[in-house]
């Protein structure tokens, strides 16, 4: 292949066969003539690549036309610099190429590629030092110069290596560290005079050889361990590390450790394993309190410890942890101390203890504690955590009375648990006596006891004495020339007699009220001797629950259907067990416990229910309730035994009993009085409005104009639309008439051989008339005529309007005629009306009433009768 150099930047033309194999050499351009630094460098056709040094090699294979042109493009990102290379390649003919080739690769390469080469660190010369030969095998028929690039020659370090251009020799101009340069990677070219390369570029290794010229090193300047003392040989305290950066897996870096020297040097305490530098416990007893801490001498050398090899020292201290080892002891056996009596919270004395183990460890800490004499925890010992000191307390009053010294044992322990070095036996726990004397002194009266609870029942009398509270002097033991009094301040409930000392309540005690429903208080008494001085006691009135409250049904109320279904009737009571549950429960009327029965349902409730098939009806029952401390309460049921199937239809509605128990409801009532105002306007109407029985049809129709409204216009009247005017249907009978007039309409009722209800429409007013009939066809009024119009302004927004008539018989025409019309308790409807005619139905009238309340049946009886 020819190569022909151009200038940079501009324009590089390679003569090149017409046919390339791929990674195929084609040409090598000077890069940094055209870009010094060049931080990417492409090919414009992806059929090249273009190395770092400028070689131009095919990516695939290619077939050439006559000239073929691309570029090389160079980039400095960070100068923000791009140039640009033009290479052009010229094909050359076939055959000249095929002979080309055939001359070349006839031969073997033989030597073109040798082994790497091997260099000797640090090596001393003579410089320049020959370390290897290139050759190409084309030099038998060419002349061919040999140049080489990479690192050591024109890269970092520069002319460290060079190559003799007629000869390949490679020469090294200086000694190597290999540490620094391990190898180095050189690219040889073989070329003519005029640029042919007949070989291939080749890389050629130069590697250096490892010389023992450092030493290891420990990775650090002091090893520190710590261990714990009486630890068993053999217990591994920590491990030494060393480096050396000489070849790995050399002898150069073959370590071996051991110890130097120990301090103090005593019995070697430990021993370091040679290959791993792990260091373990040797000696069977360390005593930190002999020895707190070893040094050590320590030493790594390469070459596996060979004499010849190099080593370094290093040091390594190892601190010996404290246990508990040693039990304190007391610095004295017995100890005396006095205090005045009643004297509390008060420091009385301060021992101490003497402990070989590390000052401020657990295994130093001293805890002390009273085992004996300290029954009633008057006194107590703590640990003053500055001195180590155990500090000896009062705090409970001692009694010189009761005792005039005491004598305590006192023991010590460590905070951490004690630990049995080898060889040692166990220690017996150190203890130490104190002798207390105690002070006497004047004191104040004292309460026996202290705190006194008094119980008192619920709504006791006020005074009632609840119990006695004393004081004595200790000096004497009685309880003369001492007074009592309650401070001001506190619950008022109970008193205290000043010389007796008996309690008295002043209150009635009751849980239910104020302040008293906690049901207990703490009363503070003060006791006062002959000199002044005092003493304090406390009195806890307890209040106990009473049987205070009546037992009482919580619904007397009930509504019962036609089913029957039993009532549950549940009692209660405001007191607390046991003067509350269970009760008792009992009908107290004869009457009513003939018809009804109580079963038992729990201990606050019970099953009320009808014994048999009793009326319909309003029942009052008395059932006396009795609580379990025999307290009776009594309470009336009200049962409304209704005809219904739920208890809304007869929500309101109520009906009295034959047997006397009556209950009536707020609109029964006003029914009544509505009936008897209804019954005396129907009175004064047939007192004002009928004569005799021998009056002229005149005066019927006198009567009748009373009831007109007089109109001047022709005009027909309105139309009345009222729904309680209810259009009756004209009917005729023999001997019967009717009578229609203008605007007026009249019911009349006829008494004779034919009998007739005519309903005849008017305008404005209605008029009841009942009229009887004589044998002969005759007809006279009757002197019972009312204004309808009054009795429908009274009852229209209470009754409705049923009119039921009977007809006597034509052998009974004067008997008495009945006419009843009411409301049941006010509801809107009519209930029932009836109307009675002759002694003969009389009865049957009666009967049919009888069905309806004696209140409404007495009223029918007092109607008009003739």
């Amino acid at each position: 292949v020819l190569s022909l150099c151009c200038e940079a930047c501009k324009k590089v033309t390679f003569h090149v066969p017409s046919e390339l194999e791929a990674d195929t050499l084609v040409g090598r351009v000077d890069l940094k003539e055209c870009l010094q630094s060049a931080e990417s460098i492409s090919s414009s056709d992806g059929n090249f690549k273009v190395l770092e040094d400028g070689s131009v090699y095919t990516t695939a294979a290619v077939s050439l036309p006559a000239e073929k042109t691309f570029s090389i493009l160079l980039k400095d990102i960070q100068e923000q610099v791009q140039k640009k290379i033009h290479v052009s390649l010229v094909g050359e003919e076939k055959w000249k190429t095929r002979q080309a080739r055939d001359t070349v690769l006839k031969r073997t390469k033989r030597r073109w590629g040798p082994i790497p080469s091997v260099m000797i660190e640090n090596s001393l010369g003579p410089f320049p030092l020959q370390i290897q030969q290139v050759q190409s095998d084309t030099a038998q028929n060419y002349t061919i110069y040999y140049s080489a690039s990479g690192p050591g020659i024109d890269q970092d370090p520069k002319g460290l290596f060079y190559i003799e251009r007629e000869t390949g020799n490679i020469f090294a101009t200086r000694a190597v560290d290999r540490e620094e340069y391990p190898s180095f990677q050189i690219i040889c070219f073989a070329t003519t005079p005029d640029g042919y390369s007949p070989e291939v570029p080749l890389v050629h290794t130069i590697r250096i050889e490892d010389d023992n010229d450092n030493a290891p090193r420990f990775t650090q300047n002091l090893f520190e361990f710590s261990v714990p003392e009486n630890s068993k040989p053999g217990v591994v305290i920590g491990r030494l590390t060393a480096e050396d950066i000489d070849e790995p897996y050399t002898l150069h870096t073959t370590l071996k450790y051991r110890i130097v020297a120990q301090d103090p040097p005593i019995t070697p305490a430990f021993s370091l394993h040679g290959d791993t530098g792990v260091l373990s416990v040797l000696l069977p007893q360390l005593d930190r309190e002999l020895v707190p801490r070893y040094t050590l001498l320590v030493e790594v050398r390469d070459m596996a410890g060979q004499p010849f090899g190099l080593c370094t020292t290093g040091t390594a201290v190892i601190r010996i942890e404290d246990t508990n080892d040693n039990a304190p002891s007391f610095q004295q056996m017995q100890y005396e101390t006095r205090v005045e009596e009643n004297r509390v919270n008060v420091e009385i004395l301060r021992v101490s203890v003497i402990d070989l183990d590390e000052p401020g460890s657990p295994g130093s800490g001293a805890v002390y504690e009273i085992i004996k004499g300290n029954d009633d925890r008057s006194f107590e010992i703590t640990t003053d955590k500055n001195t180590n000191e155990g500090v000896l307390c009062v705090v409970k009053g001692l009694d010189y009375e009761s005792a005039k010294q005491r004598v305590l044992v006192i023991a010590v322990n460590n905070e951490a648990p004690y630990m049995l070095a080898p060889h040692s036996q166990q220690l017996s726990q150190s203890t130490s006596s104190v002798t207390v004397h105690v002070l006497d002194v004047d004191e104040g009266p004292v309460f026996k006891p202290c705190f006194l609870r008094m119980d008192v029942k619920e709504c006791e009398d006020i005074g009632t004495a609840i119990g006695r509270y004393l004081a004595e002097d200790p000096e004497t033991g009685n309880s003369e020339g001492i007074s009592y009094r309650i401070p001001p301040g506190q619950c008022n409930w109970i008193s205290i007699d000043e010389r007796s000392g008996e309690v008295r309540t002043i209150k009635v005690l009751d849980r239910d009220v104020g302040e008293m429903r906690r049901g207990q208080c703490n009363i503070t008494v003060l006791a006062i001797d002959r000199n002044g001085k005092t003493g304090t006691g406390t009195i806890q009135v307890f209040i106990h629950p009473g049987n205070k409250n009546y037992p009482r049904i919580a619904k007397t109320d009930y509504i019962m259907c036609r089913d029957r279904k039993p009532i549950c009737l549940t009692a209660q009571d405001g007191d607390e067990s046991p003067y509350s549950e269970p009760f008792a429960f009992r009908i107290t009327d004869r009457s009513m416990a003939s018809m009804w029965k109580i079963t038992r349902h729990n201990d606050n409730s019970v099953y009320l229910s009808p014994k048999g098939d009793i009326p319909f009806g309003v029942y009052n029952i008395p059932v006396s309730v009795t609580d379990n401390g025999g307290k009776v309460g009594e309470s009336y049921v009200n049962v409304n035994l209704c005809d219904c199937l739920t208890p809304t239809e007869c929500n309101g509605r109520t009906r009295e009993l034959a047997g006397g128990n009556v209950t009536l409801g707020i609109w029964a009532i006003l029914a009544m009085i509505l009936g008897s105002l209804l019954l005396l306007l129907i009175l004064i109407t047939i007192c004002g409005c009928c004569g005799s029985g021998a009056m002229q049809r005149h005066v019927t129709d006198d009567c009748a104009n009373h009831n007109l409204i007089i109109s001047n216009t022709e005009a027909p009247g309105e139309e009345v639309m009222d729904h309680n005017i209810i259009p009756l249907q004209t009917t005729c009978d023999q001997g019967a008439y009717g009578v229609k007039t203008g605007d007026q309409q009249t019911f009349e009722m006829v008494k004779g051989r034919g009998h007739t209800l005519e309903s005849v429409k008017g305008g404005g007013h209605q008029t009841l008339g009942s009229v009887k009939e004589g044998g002969g066809g005759q007809t006279m009024m009757d002197t019972c005529r009312y204004s309808y119009s009054e009795w429908h302004n009274f009852t229209h927004p209470r009754l409705g309007e049923k009119v039921h008539l009977c007809r006597q018989d034509e052998e009974q025409k004067h008997s008495e005629d009945y006419l009843l019309s009411y409301n049941y308790e006010g509801k809107g409807s009519l209930a029932g009306s009836v109307g009675c005619c002759s002694d003969q139905h009389e009865e049957e009238a009666l009967d049919f009433l009888d069905q309806l309340e004696p209140k409404f049946r007495t009223l029918a009886e007092t109607c008009v009768k003739r």
